[in-house]
């Protein structure tokens, strides 16, 4: 029985995916690199100490990540972004709690970020703790920020479940042994994760039917 769902922050909390998306996209051909879409999509979650390799993999060994991602939040901050909560988020975090079920957040983003993104949306007070993966030893798609939010809601991880839409974060949380629904953002799970998943929602309220 499920006694904790933690959720990922960007993309299934709240609709800001799209944006860093765009945004990497933007800033790595500013900065003069072949940068496209799936490039960007890749990114998704990933942790810096594996986005640096990779993305020299990708685009060569001169690609420079933190000077890309610098401009990236630099050009999301001079527009003023409005952040908006995903459909359902309110109304699923509320019937979860009024089932008992606690909630939490585990996120890619930093503290600070993650902060002001949540008390943006309104969501902030709703969750036990939130988790930010720049904390741990190793960022997504390993499975230490799954992990440390299960120890400090003091459940174990098979009595927990994952909401996700991303494959770095699908990974996390499959890898730290919790039930992973994905919620599709920008991409719909392809047959390389379905082996990762205990399910698929078309929306966050449709998450509830995964809980028994």
């Amino acid at each position: 029985m499920i006694k904790a769902v933690i959720f990922d922050m960007d993309g299934t909390l709240v609709d800001t995916e799209k944006y860093l998306v765009a945004y990497w996209e933007k800033a790595g051909k500013l900065c003069g690199y072949p940068m496209t879409r799936g490039d960007a999509l890749f990114l998704r979650s990933l942790a810096a100490e594996y986005a640096v390799p990779a993305m020299k993999q990708r685009l060569g060994e001169d690609f420079d990540y933190h000077k890309v991602r610098s401009l990236r939040i630099r050009l999301m901050e001079e527009a003023r972004i409005p952040t908006q909560r995903k459909p359902g988020a309110r109304e699923v975090l509320e019937e979860l709690r009024r089932r008992n079920i606690r909630t939490a957040v585990a996120t890619a983003s930093g503290e600070e970020k993650a902060t002001k993104v949540l008390k943006e949306a309104g969501l902030y007070d709703s969750f036990s703790c939130v988790i930010c993966a720049p904390d741990m030893e190793h960022g997504k798609p390993m499975p230490d920020v799954y992990l440390h939010a299960c120890r400090v809601l003091g459940e174990t991880p098979k009595s927990c479940m994952a909401v996700e839409d991303s494959p770095n974060g699908i990974l996390s949380a499959w890898r730290a042994g919790l039930r992973t629904v994905m919620v599709p953002d920008l991409t719909p799970p392809d047959e390389t994760l379905q082996p990762y998943l205990y399910g698929t929602a078309a929306d966050l309220m449709e998450i509830l039917r995964f809980l028994d």
